[in-house]
């Protein structure tokens, strides 16, 4: 049954830029580095929540993650994406060993296509901060509480650091040029709201990680199912 909520971005994962999007994290020294602290965050999030046994990576990209979720040898990982063309480059593109123990799934966050209680964790990296709208966010949050037996280890944009303020001086500026456009496909949150909105979709905040605290906009939060 197809989502009833789609969203602008999530039509743009051909084979083309799903192809780039694999090579962008690999580009530059500052990719790769920054790549390493996001697997640094990951692999501590992970062991906060118990180093869960099956768990499904939503949305997996390009299978960047999976070498990493694979570190753990009996661990059982669905890489889901929307994207038929991200999952179709995961496969190709990640090592075999680890391709070999990873079941893809098509699916969308906004339903996805598994039973209540499925996982032990979902791990959803570099998704929710595309998503500027309340009641989309919690659509998809209340979707992994089914989905989920324990947690959530999931990734976005919170303010109350200097990446924050530098950006939304940055979009200030664009306003009074008259440059802004009216898409947009990244958001900085108050983490005030987004910690909310985890209360009201059935979670309690168990851990947050900071990609570089008080700098970087990017943090990641351990969620445990109430």
């Amino acid at each position: 049954m197809p989502s009833p909520i789609k969203l602008e971005f999530s039509e743009k994962y051909d084979d083309e830029h799903s192809q780039n999007y694999l090579l962008k994290h690999q580009e530059t020294l500052a990719r790769r580095l920054s790549h390493k602290r996001d697997e640094q965050l990951a692999r501590g999030a992970l062991a906060m929540a118990g180093e869960p046994g099956l768990v499904l990576d939503l949305p997996c990209g390009a299978g960047r993650f999976w070498p990493l979720l694979a570190e753990k040898p009996n661990r059982v990982i669905i890489g889901a994406d929307n994207s038929e063309s991200m999952l179709k480059i995961a496969t190709v593109a990640q090592p075999a060993d680890v391709v070999k123990r990873v079941r893809s799934l098509q699916t969308s966050a906004f339903d996805i296509d598994l039973p209540d209680n499925a996982v032990d964790s979902i791990f959803c990296m570099r998704l929710m901060h595309h998503i500027g709208e309340s009641e989309h966010r919690l659509a998809i949050l209340k979707e992994f509480q089914r989905v989920t037996r324990d947690s959530v280890i999931v990734s976005l944009w919170v303010d109350g650091n200097f990446k924050a303020w530098k950006r939304k001086r940055s979009e200030l500026r664009r306003i009074k040029k008259g440059k802004q456009g009216s898409y947009q496909n990244r958001f900085v949150l108050p983490a005030a709201t987004v910690e909310a909105e985890f209360e009201q979709a059935g979670f309690r905040v168990q851990e947050h990680l900071n990609f570089i605290p008080l700098y970087a906009m990017w943090r990641v939060y351990v969620l445990r199912k109430r």
